[in-house]
């Protein structure tokens, strides 16, 4: 595994659609390994493909909604599409790409994803609140779309240090 670069803001590559995996291959394996390292190290909770330089539907969420004294796990979504949401949470969202700074976003508090496993299987799973979020926002990077666009507004950085803001 490696660390790899994350892309910001000003890169033309974040805001590309990619393209949708089709090999299942040691490539694909290593890419997904690289993104698992670089968002452990980074501390982030999700990470997109196209952040990474790599125009391939893949992303990895952490999900953190796991019972006391259970581990959080990383979910591996390949070709992920979203087939269910309900619900709406509102509050701040960042990204590892626009380092520093959050803004407000409406999102459903739940998600159902269907995609494919590393190795090409189908599966669904299903987030809620923070995961759901991540999905959703990481899902967004594989159509171009970052967060800032979807943003009611961006928090000042007195919010951000009180970590109080007005929803």
């Amino acid at each position: 595994m490696a660390r790899r670069n994350i892309l910001t803001k000003e890169e033309p590559g974040l805001y590309k659609n990619c393209r949708p995996v089709t090999d299942f291959n040691p490539r694909l394996h290593q890419l997904l390994d690289d993104m698992r390292e670089t968002l452990s190290q980074e501390n982030g909770v999700g990470l997109a493909a196209p952040q990474v330089g790599v125009l391939r539907r893949a992303v990895i969420v952490l999900e953190t909604n796991v019972p006391e004294g259970e581990e959080e796990y990383i979910i591996e979504l390949v070709n992920p599409e979203i087939i269910e949401s309900d619900g709406e949470q509102y509050g701040a969202e960042g990204c590892l790409s626009v380092p520093g700074e959050y803004g407000l976003v409406r999102r459903p508090m739940h998600v159902r994803v269907r995609a494919q496993d590393r190795n090409g299987e189908y599966f669904e799973v299903e987030g809620e609140g923070l995961t759901a979020r991540c999905f959703c926002h990481e899902i967004d990077h594989l159509n171009g779309i970052v967060f800032t666009s979807k943003c009611e507004r961006m928090l000042t950085e007195e919010e951000l240090e009180s970590g109080k803001f007005n929803e």
